[in-house]
């Protein structure tokens, strides 16, 4: 931060900028008749002071700097706090550059990435100005998406997370967000973890003006002040209760960084007015503005136009009804709003030159950038299945749990990389399941390599398994905040970072999805490329047994399909060997987020050469055939399945279904989205097109979660799934479960015998189900 003398000398430059921001604001949200002014007003003064005090390093210029300070926006709600500033700096730019021709003023992105006043006038419309916070294109200031409450919270401390554990520990990441943003769970567990990863460079500030949505205090439900928020989780806490003056809010910026501790978090808390200025206050300030072109909207710009003595040629006129000319008037406002660079050119030169001033601040970090100089992810030996270490897998005959495979896979990863690079490529989390989940590989020296332990703040800043509680969305949103930072030269280019894996039981998805969603999103529409996550649904399905239904992963694992197609896959390895050929697979192509689906029991490692089952290998496609039709007798259906126990109880009457057995295939479904990637040729020599409706599926989940599988409803008819009856399982020993869920061989046997006995009537219930016209031989 700057001299705060020096400052002080600044502050009558903020005053106008202050007032401009205000100004657009309203004026956004005026002809979008939709937003939120209220907290939008309330943080100006400190959004104005964080940006022009030096507290923060950032360019406005190129977003995309890897060691710029970063900027959530947790109250994503309040994004028109940050067009509206954003829009003034860069007019002061403009210009600056239309001035001098000097190109230090220009933006090297271009007009696709410089956010004017000129978009304010699209705030959410369709290809406008987002209606919350979302890093892409114009509003790439924003790094991440933000909106739905406490969301922010975890990306913003794995973002932090990233940098410090990358050696730049300096660059900061600024979150802000109201007090009742805080009162989410999630924000709890941020609180938590931030204490534990030691993100001193991690700072939440704090719009403290008591107000959300409804109509009551949130004092009224949460005790305390920001102080007793914070501090018992560890955080150094400033603040002060005159968040609308710059000495304030300067000199609570001091007192939180004096005597740096580059391990304890930090909150700067500011008291301040909902709908400061606005003439509509609290609550009701929160989400609807003014009525367009009311005599309390041209009152805020009266009170304005007289403080500088300008004209606003419409003041008082009606709105027209036609958006294009309540546009036009609006462009007009603005245009007298920010004709106080004008006015006022030394403020215009202030302004530029230290925004410039601010942006070339930025560390360099040569020693990091050295370290990133070659990237793991160019290496085709991490994904190269074929190739990996022959005692990463296992015999025949031996026994294991799937999820070893994963934790396996990661200790040699890392170890690789290590070796190879300088750095291991991936952090992992687990909601204290770490062992339970084999997550803990990760951490593991593959052979005789060294550990690398779980993470501490003090004793072990190199560890890669994080030092994580039983905080699910916390874990997934510290993990895509860690992928989300690019540490490649150019953040536009190929992600060169670490790519993450946070684990809990399957049966908890649910509390994983919210941040997935966001991250998806990102992924999608950002142009700086962001890395990958794995999303591990561990010890899924029925076969947690004695945990009972309360943990069985039977449903809620489906929520890893609530996605656009393409944008997540899903793995179901059967048995251990599948799982690094899977992942490998999975990480080599571009998904943004992997589901893994791991189960708890160990399993033999069948001899696939001796049964007829295709190599593991073929995993990697998605789906392969387990038994094929005998050619010499009459086809009778295809068998689909997926689960580690349904596969392995399979395979035990496997010789007895090959002897005097239906005469049906028997295909291992495991990924739709890697099967949906492979060549037409390979799709069809698995499953033909004239067979997806003469098929039935075996799977441990519900029956739903297939549903790519699932070509016509008669096929869910001759179907075996864990919630056959609809109902949900009961507890027992793995045997007793996987009995009542009606997977064990023998029910699977009394299926595929019912679907090969009755294939004439499923195959003319089909065909009567057509229109008659498509029955008939189709002429010509």
């Amino acid at each position: 931060m700057n001299n705060i003398e020096t400052l002080r000398e600044e502050y009558k430059y903020w005053d106008i900028i202050a007032d401009q921001i205000d100004q657009s604001i309203d004026v956004m949200l005026n002809l979008s008749q939709s937003g939120h002014p209220g907290g939008s007003r309330s943080k100006v003064y400190v959004m104005v002071a964080t940006l022009l005090s030096g507290v923060m390093k950032w360019d406005i210029r190129s977003p995309e700097k890897t060691f710029g300070d970063r900027f959530v926006l947790v109250a994503g709600h309040a994004n028109p706090v940050v067009y509206a500033t954003l829009a003034v700096f860069n007019e002061a730019l403009r210009r600056k550059y239309n001035q001098t021709g000097d190109e230090k003023y220009n933006y090297p992105l271009g007009e696709n990435f410089t956010l004017t006043w000129e978009d304010l006038l699209t705030l959410r419309k369709r290809g406008g100005l987002s209606g919350h916070a979302e890093m892409e294109g114009k509003t790439s200031f924003f790094k991440c998406n933000t909106g739905p409450s406490g969301h922010g919270s975890p990306i913003a401390a794995g973002e932090a997370f990233a940098l410090k554990y990358a050696g730049a520990d300096d660059v900061r990441v600024f979150a802000f967000e109201g007090e009742g943003g805080l009162t989410t769970g999630v924000t709890h567990e941020t609180k938590n973890s931030a204490y534990g990863l030691g993100l001193g460079n991690l700072i939440y500030v704090v719009d403290w003006n008591d107000y959300g949505i409804d109509d009551r205090p949130f004092s009224d439900v949460m005790a305390g002040t920001p102080k007793d928020w914070f501090e018992p989780y560890g955080w150094k806490v400033a603040g002060t209760e005159n968040g609308e003056d710059w000495e304030s809010i300067v000199q609570a910026y001091a007192e939180l960084l004096e005597n740096d501790d580059t391990n304890q978090p930090k909150a700067l808390w500011l008291k301040m007015r909902k709908g400061r200025g606005y003439k509509k206050y609290d609550n009701v300030s929160h989400g609807a503005p003014h009525k367009r072109n009311s005599s309390e909207f041209w009152e805020t710009k009266r009170e304005f136009a007289e403080k500088y003595n300008l004209c606003f040629e419409d003041m008082d006129s009606p709105e027209f009804n036609n958006y294009e000319d309540d546009r036009a008037q609006m462009a007009n406002v603005m245009d007298t709003v920010m004709s106080l660079f004008d006015i006022h050119p030394d403020l215009t030169d202030y302004l530029a030159n230290r925004l410039v001033e601010i942006g070339e601040s930025i560390p360099e970090h040569n020693e990091i950038k050295e370290v990133f100089k070659e990237n793991p992810f160019d290496d085709s030996a991490i994904t190269d299945f074929k190739n990996f270490p022959k005692t990463l897998y296992k015999q025949p005959g031996e026994k294991a749990p799937n999820r070893a495979g994963f934790g396996n896979y990661g200790s040699w990863l890392n170890s690789y990389c290590k070796e190879k690079y300088g750095r291991p490529v991936a952090i992992v989390s687990s909601a204290d399941l770490a062992g339970s989940t084999n997550i803990a590989g990760f951490s593991k020296g593959w052979d005789t390599e060294k550990d690398f332990g779980m993470f501490n703040r003090n004793t072990n800043p190199k560890g890669t398994l994080l030092p994580q509680g039983i905080t699910e969305f916390a874990n997934a949103g510290i993990m895509c905040g860690i992928s989300s930072v690019n540490f490649n030269s150019d953040s536009f280019k190929p992600f060169n970072g670490y790519i993450t894996a946070s684990s809990t039981y399957g049966s908890f998805s649910y509390l994983k999805y919210g941040i997935m969603r966001l991250y998806s999103q990102m992924a999608q529409d950002s142009q700086m490329q962001i890395g990958k996550t794995i999303w591990v649904a561990g010890h899924s399905g029925p076969e947690t047994a004695e945990d009972s239904r309360t943990h069985f992963g039977i449903f809620a694992p489906g929520v890893t399909q609530l996605f656009p197609e393409d944008h997540i896959v899903n793995l179901h390895p059967w048995e251990y060997n599948e799982v690094p050929v899977m992942l490998a697979e999975a990480i080599k192509q571009d998904y943004p987020i992997i589901a893994l689906h791991l189960t708890r029991p160990s399993v033999e490692i069948p001899d696939r050469k001796k049964l007829g089952i295709a190599h593991y290998f073929d995993s990697a496609k998605g789906a392969y055939i387990i038994k094929d039709y005998d050619n010499t007798k009459p086809k009778e259906g295809v068998v689909i399945v997926r689960g580690t126990s349904v596969i392995s109880h399979l395979v035990k009457v496997l010789p007895e279904l090959n002897n005097d057995g239906p005469n049906v295939k028997i295909v291992a479904g495991l990924s739709w989205g890697l099967f949906n990637r492979q060549t037409d040729e390979y799709k069809e020599s698995i499953v033909s097109e004239n067979e997806w409706l003469d098929a039935m599926i075996i799977t441990n989940t519900s029956l739903n979660m297939m549903q790519h599988w699932i070509k016509h409803p008669i096929v869910r008819k001759y179907s075996l799934s864990a919630d056959w009856d609809n109902k949900w399982r009961s507890g027992g020993s793995l045997e007793e479960v996987i009995d009542e869920a009606h997977l064990s061989g023998e029910w699977q046997i009394k299926a595929i015998n019912r679907l090969a006995n009755e294939r004439k009537n499923r195959l003319n219930e089909i065909h009567n189900s057509l229109p008659v016209e498509l029955t008939e031989p189709i002429m010509g």
